[in-house]
């Protein structure tokens, strides 16, 4: 498999961030972290840790239960030089003295990620509250001797031709981060049109411009949330797009663990509530395997090289139904009909070889080159079907696997979250 080792990872971090490179973050909902002790904490950080991530953006939602588990994440942050910032999610309503006080709370912890000399904070959302409200936040915390640098995901503003009025609207904002990270409600792939025309406009202030970068976007858990976007190729080329096309300051992993719109690359917390809907198309849908991917796209980031993979590896993911069924639970699926009924494969490879699918009576093959390649098979017409992948050298099968999970037309639930699995 490709891997570092952890101290390698830790050693590129601490490089990264000391020399002001790129930087990778991911979106930590703080909601769901109501029963997390500290070894919960330590065991997300060194699990994100040695994969590259420098560190997480803290989506907090009300000053309740999170404000105790946040001081909890600094503590364990400092204990493992990782990083931790704000990101007020303000789909909720916060008062301006709330988020000065959380701020000042943590400003001095050697956890606190720092950038172009401040505190660096984030939100969702609250571009209603207008630039009288983030202008006093600063003011505040500067009369606390605290400086900030603002980069707020002002989720209104997704078209480019938006980027220079948000300047003018919003003066106090020093950068911005691109929330979206996924087709808008499109059976088209995403392009980098948005994350082009913010970057711009987000460089002529002392910045950083925040990519997100997604693996997947689905969610059913009651009348009016229940969507899902085109996601199924979109872990690879949104990599290569940051990498490649973009180049920003620090790219936002969207997420580490919002469970409930199925992009959550880091483990399902047992002991973490999801509600009444989220289970039934999270439990036993595994992510893990995606952070492979996310690991060998991180390194070249941050070095502009692609990495040498000296052991071969597929990670694979596919959904559980064919989009056309119809289910006995949950609602049916906004965009239903825009994500293909197949298998993808993405290989990591030391020399070329085959990569071989099969499900039911269906088979496709593509040709994996050194580093990183994509394919994938369609759905069989059998029902209760299981994905077998080989990887084949030479004629010679060198490693080989199975799904765990079969492709069946009955389900209980409408399931658009992928299983996501690996050959190694």
């Amino acid at each position: 498999m490709f891997a570092l080792p952890l101290a390698a990872a830790v050693i590129a971090t601490v490089k990264a961030l000391s020399t002001s490179a790129q930087i990778v973050v991911a979106h930590f909902m703080a909601q769901n972290s109501y029963s997390y002790d500290a070894n919960d904490w330590t065991n997300d950080i060194t699990t994100a840790q040695g994969i590259g991530i420098d560190g997480f953006a803290l989506n907090i939602a009300m000053t309740d239960y999170e404000v105790d588990q946040v001081a909890t994440a600094f503590v364990a942050a400092e204990n493992a030089n990782f990083k931790l910032f704000f990101s007020f999610d303000m789909s909720y309503s916060w008062q301006a003295a709330d988020v000065v006080s959380l701020v000042a709370a943590h400003a001095s912890s050697s956890a606190m990620l720092m950038y172009a000399g401040g505190v660096l904070v984030s939100t969702y959302s609250g571009e209603a509250n207008g630039d009288v409200f983030f202008a006093g936040i600063k003011s505040s915390l500067a009369s606390e001797g605290i400086t900030i640098t603002l980069a707020p995901a002002f989720t209104t503003y997704r078209d480019p031709s938006l980027a220079n009025s948000l300047l003018s609207t919003f003066p106090s904002i020093d950068g911005f981060f691109n929330w979206w990270s996924w087709p808008d409600d499109v059976d088209t792939t995403l392009t980098t049109d948005t994350d082009i025309a913010y970057r711009n406009a987000a460089h002529t202030r002392k910045g950083p411009y925040i990519m997100s970068v997604s693996p997947w976007q689905f969610k059913d858990i009651d009348a009016n949330d229940n969507w899902v976007e085109l996601s199924d190729t979109l872990w690879n080329y949104r990599w290569l797009q940051a990498i490649q096309d973009v180049q920003p300051d620090i790219v936002e992993i969207v997420t580490w663990n919002d469970y409930a719109e199925s992009h959550y690359i880091g483990d399902i917390n047992p002991n973490v509530d999801l509600g009444t809907g989220a289970p039934n198309y999270v439990d036993g849908f595994p992510h893990a395997a995606w952070r492979i991917i996310a690991q060998y796209y991180i390194q070249w980031y941050k070095t502009g090289t692609a990495p040498t993979v000296t052991d071969d590896v597929v990670v694979f993911w596919y959904r559980a139904h064919p989009k056309a069924v119809t289910c006995t639970g949950g609602w049916p699926v906004r965009m239903s009909t825009f994500p293909a009924d197949a298998v993808f494969a993405l290989s990591l490879l030391s020399t070329p070889a085959t990569i071989s699918l099969d499900i039911g009576s269906t088979h496709a093959q593509f040709n994996g080159t050194i580093g990183a390649s994509i394919g994938s098979v369609n759905f069989p017409v059998e029902d209760a079907q299981i994905p077998f992948i080989q990887i084949i050298r030479a004629g010679t099968t060198v490693k080989s696997g199975y799904g765990s999970v079969y492709v069946t037309e009955s389900c209980s639930w409408y399931n658009f979250n992928p299983f996501v699995g690996v050959i190694q």
